[in-house]
């Protein structure tokens, strides 16, 4: 059997789907797993944020395509940069066990940074929370491959990363300040690896379904459909966070999902930050109750409807 898998051609694209790659011949041997990098529109056009050129989802189109034309066999994605709808014809056949969920800032520690600090992220959904949390600091666009922030982080005072980036490439070292996830919401599916194949593969469904790790697979189902109720890939800032709760029974687990969602900015560029948790053992009704919750609230400030950032 011969396994092609398609994934963006950065470093730690590459890091992914070497590791999916290792865990298919680990639960198969006589698999014949190949990699094929392509770059995409996102990773080639890094001059301009992302919401200029489709929002987040420009990374994953151009690999789910190379799946379902039949380039590749399965994609491996980034959690946090796929779409919340999957693609006709595609299924996530697999989420493998999640890493680290958290941010992290590069420079200098949250409680360091000067007044007036300046501190780098593409990001909205990190920009509302670092300045409910300082008010004082500026921000400043971030684009580009891990490399190449890490080369621009001597521009700013900081700059904001996934740690579990840092740490699957080696450089966990270069991290400051890892922040608690209950002091900025991550993004949804963030540390989490998602494995689609097309939806008529029986064969390779059947294999990838022996790299997938449950309790991973349910925060990740119920934090993405948090982002599937606010409409998908859209323009305000949003994060969602699942953890499974101590359960002394045999089922799969109670989901406490905390997230956020952000308005409009006023008048003078701020932007209000909606809280909220919810708990409940479906992924998909619980993430989708939060999210109509928390779109709810927005509405009433006022503020319509959107999406993560």
């Amino acid at each position: 059997m011969r396994v092609r898998i398609a994934a963006r051609a950065s470093p730690l694209a590459r890091w992914q789907a070497d590791h999916v790659a290792s865990l298919i011949r680990s639960v198969r041997a006589d698999v014949d797993v190949v990699v094929e990098p392509l770059s995409t529109e996102g990773d080639r056009r890094t001059d301009v944020p992302l919401s200029e050129i489709g929002g987040k989802g420009v990374f994953a189109t151009e690999v789910q395509a190379a799946v379902l034309d039949g380039r590749a066999d399965l994609a491996v994605h980034s959690g946090k940069d796929l779409p919340a709808r999957t693609p006709d014809g595609l299924v996530i056949a697999a989420v493998p066990e999640r890493g680290d969920v958290r941010d992290a800032l590069v420079g200098r520690r949250l409680v360091d940074l000067p007044t007036d600090g300046i501190v780098a992220t593409g990001s909205a959904r990190r920009r509302v929370q670092l300045a409910h949390l300082r008010p004082d600091l500026r921000f400043a666009e971030l684009r580009g491959n891990m490399a190449t922030r890490l080369r621009k982080a001597e521009d700013f005072d900081a700059i904001v990363v996934a740690a579990v980036a840092l740490e699957r490439l080696g450089l966990g070292d270069r991290l400051t300040d890892v922040l608690p996830a209950t002091l900025v919401v991550p993004q949804v599916a963030q540390g989490a690896l998602v494995v689609e194949c097309r939806l008529d593969d029986g064969p390779l469904r059947s294999l990838l379904s022996r790299i997938e790790h449950a309790p991973s697979r349910r925060t990740v189902d119920a934090e993405r459909a948090f982002l599937t109720e606010l409409g998908g890939d859209c323009t305000l800032p949003a994060g969602a966070h699942a953890t499974l709760l101590p359960d002394e029974s045999d089922g799969p687990g109670v989901l406490s999902v905390r997230a956020i969602l952000g308005g409009e900015p006023d008048a003078d560029g701020r932007v209000e930050v909606h809280h909220g948790v919810e708990v409940g053992d479906d992924p998909e009704r619980v993430g989708a109750t939060l999210a109509a919750r928390l779109r709810a609230q927005v509405d009433a400030a006022g503020r319509g409807p959107g999406g993560a950032a």
